[in-house]
């Protein structure tokens, strides 16, 4: 692991693009108040290890991921590392450290910046996802390799969803409209482009995103879904790493994980 730049990677025969490898970057920079106080999200533990590390873990579990890129907070690339250094993971798979940016969409770029040439296909994946199963990673890659510019993992929605009109803060609001919810899904990551693709996306689509498929949509691309999991929700709220907690210790006593 190291924040030098990597020697560019033989091509992948396997890939159905020509040439093609696989990375993934990891934003990593962000504080995740709704969480709490204390340590930044991502280097939160659940079940005794960060959040980030099982985040790690999930995208170099793929035999496709043959690098990972984690965007560390500006000024704790330093901590990343060591922390990197203190866990176990796998050794077929390289890992890069770089400093983020102030935003989410800031952090991806400096990602994107540090890839080093011959990786064509992307992943970007939230630190704040730790449990998303390998075959949902797998079935994001097989579908960019496929031809797809932009992929998303995306679960229907289980409960009924209201539009409504915004009002300050602890106000009603006036309902305005109830979507059609078998139209609608909710995404999650690893998020998949084809490399150009995010790098284009990146240098011209500007303002507030939520997600870097959302900058595909707005080059006017078409953006594609695959089956999501259970598993791969985000851990935001407190509730959530109880969650977390509970789906991890069903793993370590089912499966061995």
């Amino acid at each position: 692991m190291s924040a030098d730049p990597l020697p560019p990677p033989s091509p992948n025969p396997a890939s159905g693009r020509t040439g093609s490898r696989t990375a993934a970057v990891i934003p990593a920079a962000g504080r995740g108040v709704r969480l709490g106080p204390g340590a930044p999200k991502a280097l939160r533990a659940l079940g005794g290890t960060p959040m980030l590390i099982h985040a790690i873990r999930a995208m170099a579990d793929s035999r496709a991921v043959s690098l990972v890129v984690v965007v560390a907070p500006p000024d704790g690339a330093a901590e990343v590392k060591t922390l990197l250094d203190a866990h176990a993971l796998p050794d077929r798979t390289d890992f890069l450290v770089v400093p983020g940016g102030e935003s989410r969409q800031e952090s991806v770029k400096l990602g994107l910046d540090a890839l080093p040439p011959g990786y064509d296909i992307v992943l970007v994946h939230d630190a704040a996802r730790p449990l998303v199963p390998v075959d949902t990673v797998d079935a994001v890659v097989e579908a960019v390799r496929g031809g797809a510019p932009a992929v998303v993992p995306a679960l229907p929605l289980a409960d009924t969803v209201k539009q409504v009109e915004p009002a300050a803060p602890g106000e009603p609001e006036p309902v305005v409209a109830t979507p059609d919810r078998s139209l609608l899904r909710a995404v999650q990551t690893p998020q998949g482009f084809d490399r150009d693709t995010l790098v284009r996306a990146h240098a011209t689509v500007t303002g507030s995103v939520t997600d870097d498929a959302s900058m595909v949509e707005r080059l006017g691309l078409t953006v594609v879904t695959v089956p999501g999991h259970e598993e791969a929700f985000k851990v935001t709220r407190p509730l959530d790493l109880v969650l977390a907690e509970a789906v991890l210790a069903r793993r370590r006593h089912n499966d061995g994980f």
